[in-house]
């Protein structure tokens, strides 16, 4: 199966639709009636097509095992077709669609088998996905020409050429897949003083984005959120807060994590931990959705 293990978890929701086409009114009649021999269609084939939602991972192989966490399956009556609606809501990591249209198949599969005794020539018209939501699809910000955007590294051994940077590198990469490219990348010991020289000369040229890397952690020479923090005019507390919660579901060391993030006039600065893992945690739960702070603020962002 895909690997989700990266992704948020977030409200997901999926409508798909199918429909069935009765040869005659009388087939039409039977099913209003409720004088179908083999009973009541609608009852049946809902409670068959709440099963089939349930148990689409066991019969679609990639499919995800998720909890559903709500379904509803509708009907309407048009002329001699049979128009059957199914909603699938969650809260998880990945969408519901294909649970949507499995419990609409079966729902229609199962309006076909009552069905067939009393008209031979029913069809199933169609399945369908009418709609879906949830996850990062649905939340794409993107930044105008002009955004500006700084990676800076803290760390005294690659300041110093002892060792090779690696998380910079690898956050200078996830930004360019984001569509971010940045216009700056510096690399800075870990002294109070030249990081918040630093954040001020970004600021100073009108940078909109400015991610540090490492220096959040708990050793003595770790002094990035006190160079940081005090240059802050607008904290950001959730910011830092969605990062550790989505670490924390991984490593329980994500809360010795310190980082903050908030506004420098109108520059967003970031903090982010300074091993790859953290980077690429960080990244992966705060982008694209950060950007809409700039939409917030009507900065750069678009």
């Amino acid at each position: 199966m895909v690997d989700i293990t990266h992704k948020t978890v977030t409200l997901r929701q999926a409508v798909a639709l199918a429909s069935v086409e009765a040869s005659s009114e009388e087939t039409i009649q039977a099913i209003v009636a409720r004088r179908v021999p083999k009973g009541d269609v609608f009852e049946f084939s809902r409670a068959a097509g709440l099963l089939a939602i349930k148990k689409t991972s066991d019969v679609v192989p990639d499919c995800h095992p998720l909890p559903i966490e709500y379904a509803a399956i509708t009907y309407g009556v048009e002329g001699l077709r049979i128009n059957i609606r199914v909603e699938v809501q969650t809260i998880y990591k990945t969408g519901v669609e294909v649970e949507a249209m499995h419990g609409a198949m079966i729902a229609a599969l199962t309006l076909y088998d009552m069905l067939k005794p009393i008209d031979k020539h029913l069809e199933i018209n169609s399945v369908k996905l009418e709609s879906k939501k949830g996850g990062k699809s649905d939340n794409k910000p993107t930044v105008v020409p002009g955004f500006k955007c700084a990676v800076v590294v803290c760390s005294d051994r690659v300041s110093a050429g002892i060792q090779a940077d690696v998380s910079g590198r690898l956050l200078v990469d996830m930004l360019e897949q984001r569509g971010i490219n940045p216009n700056e990348f510096t690399i800075v010991p870990d002294e109070v003083a030249k990081i918040q020289e630093k954040a001020k000369a970004l600021h100073g040229q009108g940078y909109d984005l400015v991610l540090f890397s490492g220096g959040t952690g708990l050793s003595i020479r770790d002094v990035t959120p006190e160079a940081i923090k005090p240059l802050l005019d607008q904290e950001i507390l959730g910011v830092m807060e969605a990062a550790r919660a989505y670490g924390q579901q991984r490593t329980p060391m994500a809360m010795l994590s310190r980082g903050v993030a908030g506004f420098m006039g109108n520059t967003l600065i970031i903090t982010l931990p300074g091993s790859p893992n953290g980077v690429r945690e960080t990244m992966d739960v705060l982008f694209p959705a950060i950007l809409h702070v700039f939409n917030i603020r009507g900065g750069a962002g678009h």
